[in-house]
């Protein structure tokens, strides 16, 4: 091991003199109580490094001590149902309510372990060494680390181990040998190999009508959710965490407020999950580091929080990454980078931001893994730009990395609507490449008129166009009032608002209204897009607008989501029915007909 003895220390930042060898991103160890650091720069004889904790009472002449490894994580089956702080380690252990400077890794959990491997065989890197069974009862797969491969000369007989003993020895053909555990050590700045990147034609299923229906999300892909402070990121991010359709869900609290983050890791443990009754913390690994924390933690903990994504990604998983927000990790980069002395760029953030957030969100993916099997990570970073402007550095390197922007809006928080994205600034670039999927949900759905292969195309940029027309009129309504528009473009600015109220407005504390399938999705649009049809041939035929807006089966259709459960199929043929019937009842205003 290398030492040095710091020269110089300001904040989370230390040079130190070097009486060995370091290498850049090694992982050392500070001062008597072993705070953890990382090489960031080598000059001669001189290193820096960042420190992740706090570094109060550290003074020059204090030694630095190398490990030889790069920054890295232990992942294995302890992870599922935890929670860590930005350096994975365990929220409090049993001495302590908190995570003390300096702790190290937690005493070794054990599991009951299968092999999948037989003595004899020829193991490559990601290959499956065997199962275990967790706490909660979920199985989990054992991996061999990427970076070791070779025959398998031992391997234990099925039983309950503790994580850490090693369970297998693999012979290299170099004729070296390595002892393989449920867990393995990996570089958080490392992305795990995988065997091939694959194009995503499915969609991660968020349940939320306007982010699947007009602005999903592909499997492996990444979505940015901007938005000012209080128009709901935290609960848009808690919604999805409840209710997508990942199999594993990792959260990042990355500089968020004690108190938002106090209320998750309150919640998330109480929580049921959808797909199965049990506790949703079972599959879900939270990461907490507050803003009280060390500055310099909230840095790492992200490429911690991707390394353990990836990780489950590996045994053929799809996994959803969520980070809240990722603004505060970048203004760590910048507050950090003023004590390297380095010259700022655009907003005060370092130079190398935009290559720093396009390497975080370039490590979501659909894969073939080292395995064989099929695995995603998909990335879900928040943003809080201050005062909600879109054009500051951090979202703007962001848009140019992500393929799905989902703009909150602070107007429509305002007036209590959520969730508050706004449809005319977000975008899917993700929408054309899953027209198949959903051309399959519609396909699934009962006949209503005649078929088309893209009707969720068009259904969306129907819905789209509606709403852009809203925004046009009301600034034209503004002006000269809304009654003095022609009647044509008051029911345009009517169907507008039934769709915000019956499709785009979801409440994230109703339990009908938590979670929209694709096929109620399906047929909520079917049912809007049908009334504006039949709205518009009515008045077309001469009924008064006031008679349209006036009609009962308004406020069944603004009440689909919440009055219509998930399985009640025949409510939608109902409605259908009701409708037609009540169009069919509408008499022709002579008046209306010529005002339209």
């Amino acid at each position: 091991m290398s030492v040095a003895h710091i020269s110089w220390i300001s904040g989370p930042v230390l040079r130190a003199r070097a009486l060995g060898p370091f290498r850049l991103r090694e992982a050392v160890h500070v001062g008597s109580r072993g705070l953890l650091g990382e090489v960031i720069r080598i000059q001669g004889d001189e290193i820096v490094a960042q420190v992740y904790e706090d570094t109060t009472g550290l003074r020059p002449g204090v030694a630095v001590t190398g490990s030889g490894f790069l920054l890295g994580i232990t992942l294995g089956p302890a992870l599922l149902g935890r929670i860590f702080d930005g350096l994975l380690r365990p929220r409090a252990d049993a001495s302590t309510h908190y995570v003390e400077p300096g702790m190290k890794a937690e005493a070794p959990l054990e599991f009951d372990f299968t092999p999948r491997l037989r003595a004899g065989e020829y193991a490559r890197g990601g290959s499956v060494l065997g199962e275990v069974v967790n706490h909660a009862g979920t199985r989990q797969s054992c991996l061999v680390p990427p970076d070791a491969e070779g025959e398998v000369l031992t391997i234990q007989a099925p039983g309950r181990y503790p994580d850490n003993l090693p369970l297998s020895t693999l012979r290299a053909v170099d004729g070296s040998s390595r002892a393989i555990a449920m867990s393995h050590f990996w570089p958080v700045r490392e992305p795990r190999p995988v065997a091939k990147w694959l194009p995503s034609d499915e969609p991660l299923v968020t349940g939320q009508r306007i982010l699947d229906s007009l602005f999903p999300v592909a499997l492996g892909g990444k979505a940015a959710i901007p938005g000012g402070f209080g128009t709901g990121k935290t609960v848009l991010l808690e919604a999805l965490a409840k209710s997508c359709s990942a199999d594993v869900i990792v959260y990042v609290g990355c500089g968020e407020r004690g108190n938002e983050m106090a209320g998750v890791l309150d919640e998330f443990p109480r929580l049921a999950d959808p797909r199965t009754g049990r506790p949703l913390m079972e599959r879900t690994v939270i990461i907490a580091n507050t803003s009280n924390m060390p500055v310099a933690a909230r840095e790492a903990s992200i490429y911690s929080a991707v390394t353990v994504a990836e990780y489950f990604r590996d045994q053929g998983l799809q996994v959803a990454l969520l980070v809240d927000s990722t603004s505060r990790w970048a203004e760590a980069l910048r507050e950090v980078s003023v004590r390297f002395g380095e010259l700022p760029s655009e907003g005060g953030y370092p130079p190398y931001l935009s290559s720093r957030i396009a390497e975080f969100y370039e490590r979501a993916a659909k894969v073939t893994t080292l395995a064989g099997s099929t695995g995603s990570v998909t990335v879900l970073g928040s943003i809080s730009p201050p005062s909600g402007d879109f054009s500051e550095p951090v979202t703007s390197h962001t848009k140019r990395q992500v393929r799905s922007f989902w703009a909150l809006d602070v107007k429509r928080a305002q007036s209590r609507f959520f969730p508050a994205i706004n449809p005319l600034q977000s975008y899917s670039e993700d929408s054309l490449d899953l027209e198949s999927w959903w051309a399959k949900v519609y396909a699934d759905l009962p006949p209503d008129g005649p078929a088309a292969g893209d009707e969720w195309l068009a259904l969306r940029r129907r819905f789209l166009t509606l709403l852009d027309e809203q925004a046009r009129l009301e600034r034209m309504a503004r002006i000269i009032g809304k009654d003095a528009l022609p009647a044509r473009q008051q029911l345009i600015l009517f169907c507008a608002e039934l769709v915000n109220e019956g499709f785009l407005r979801q409440s994230a504390f109703s339990e009908t209204d938590l979670y929209c399938g694709p096929q109620r999705q399906a047929r909520m649009m079917r049912s809007l897009a049908r009334f504006i049809e039949e709205a518009e041939a009515a008045l077309a035929r001469g009924v008064s607008y006031e008679a349209i807006a006036a009609m009962a089966i308004v406020r069944p259709l603004e009440r689909m989501g919440e009055d219509i459960t998930e399985s009640n199929v025949q409510a939608f043929a109902d409605l259908a029915q009701r409708m037609d019937s009540e169009f069919a009842g509408l008499t022709p205003s002579p008046g209306a007909k010529r005002e339209a």
